[in-house]
């Protein structure tokens, strides 16, 4: 019997590539379901997503307001900061108060690092550069300084720079929550039970990973962009948790806030209230 395939994008990244291990490498039965992934930037997933493209995709939270009529989040696949997330670099050293009025690159406008910017200054020029080139940007002097994500936070005092604040500690002093960043989303047209059993397979999926650390670690470090294995495995245990498994209450919690202030602040043009794929 051929099976449906379900189209799965994420970012070449080394903690969605430990998420999506045991899918790719089918070392799980998927049932009907044949996965294919896709791996691109953070920031084309979203756009990505806004035009319905994949049945499952990784997207910034921030984006979610903008592909809620088509999508819903999982409840696992979720990157959150605890207390720690992305960070505001500089050359040389800036208080935060400092940030007001400078040129600080961003990795997309719909990235959830852009706006947790912008919840913590409003009055800065954000020119968007790939992620994977702000560090460089940055020492060069092309901007006042740069938001980076991905591998790039436990990498940056390798290229002299230093850190302005981290946005993930910010928020945990302003909420007493972490920071959501990113999350899986599922089309809402593959009706219930479809959603339903792909979530399972996804959750799985990042079980077995956890389970299988080391098997899963040596896979997700070829998408490490020069991790070595224990910045890898710290980097992977900063965004494939417990709280991957599940949002928790106080991580759905935080979504909403999240995503609330922004509105508030008119970062985001209307309110949405954040659902989640029924179990």
């Amino acid at each position: 019997m051929s099976k449906e395939t379900i189209t799965v994008a994420h970012s070449p990244d080394s903690d969605d590539a430990f998420m999506f291990y045991a899918l790719a490498t089918e070392k799980i039965d998927t049932g009907p379901f044949e996965f294919v992934h896709r791996l691109q930037d953070i920031e084309t997933l979203n756009q990505a997503a806004s035009a319905g493209q994949y049945q499952v995709s990784a997207i910034s939270i921030h984006a979610y307001p903008y592909v809620a009529d088509k999508y819903v989040l999982l409840n696992s696949g979720a990157s959150m900061g605890e207390g720690y997330g992305p960070k505001v670099v500089s050359r040389t050293q800036l208080e935060p108060s400092e940030l007001k009025g400078k040129r600080i690159a961003v990795p997309g406008l719909w990235t959830s690092a852009f706006l947790a910017l912008k919840l913590l200054e409003g009055d800065c020029e954000c020119p968007v550069v790939p992620f994977d080139e702000i560090i460089d940007m940055v020492k060069i002097g092309g901007v006042d300084a740069g938001v980076i994500i991905h591998e790039g936070q436990l990498f940056y005092r390798d290229h002299d720079l230093r850190q302005v604040i981290d946005l993930g500690r910010w928020w945990l002093d302003e909420t007493g929550l972490p920071l959501p960043l990113g999350g899986n989303v599922i089309r809402r047209d593959l009706g219930q039970e479809k959603m339903s059993r792909i979530a399972a397979l996804i959750s799985e999926s990042i079980q077995f990973s956890l389970a299988n650390r080391e098997e899963a670690l040596n896979y997700a470090l070829q998408f490490g962009r020069g991790l070595d294995p224990s910045k890898g495995d710290r980097f992977v245990g900063m965004y494939v948790n417990d709280r991957t498994l599940d949002y928790q209450e106080s991580g759905r919690r935080a979504v909403q806030l999240f995503l609330d202030r922004g509105h508030e602040a008119g970062w985001i043009p209307h309110r949405v209230q954040v659902e989640f794929a029924a179990l």
